[in-house]
């Protein structure tokens, strides 16, 4: 096929540990750009972040060659180190 196009919107949602209030506002934004360039390196489109207190929304592109867990994954791995 010479047109192929895929359009994949992924929401992810995840919590905090015991959802206790480890997200604070000072670092809300920092954490917010960190995660952005998290999925941009994955070849993936961000389109919406926002982290609460105690959980993150994230709403993005998926390129069709990235498994949503995979990149779950790692979301939430370099995250969790960037917070602590």
């Amino acid at each position: 096929m010479s047109n192929t196009y895929t359009q994949m919107y992924v929401q992810i949602v995840f919590a905090v540990l015991g959802r206790t209030n480890v997200i604070r506002e000072i670092y809300r934004d920092e954490l917010e750009k960190y995660i952005y360039g998290i999925i941009s390196n994955n070849k993936c489109r961000p389109l919406a972040i926002y982290c609460n207190p105690d959980h993150s929304h994230i709403l993005l592109g998926l390129h069709p060659t990235i498994a949503v867990s995979d990149l779950t994954r790692d979301i939430k791995s370099s995250s969790s180190k960037f917070i602590n």
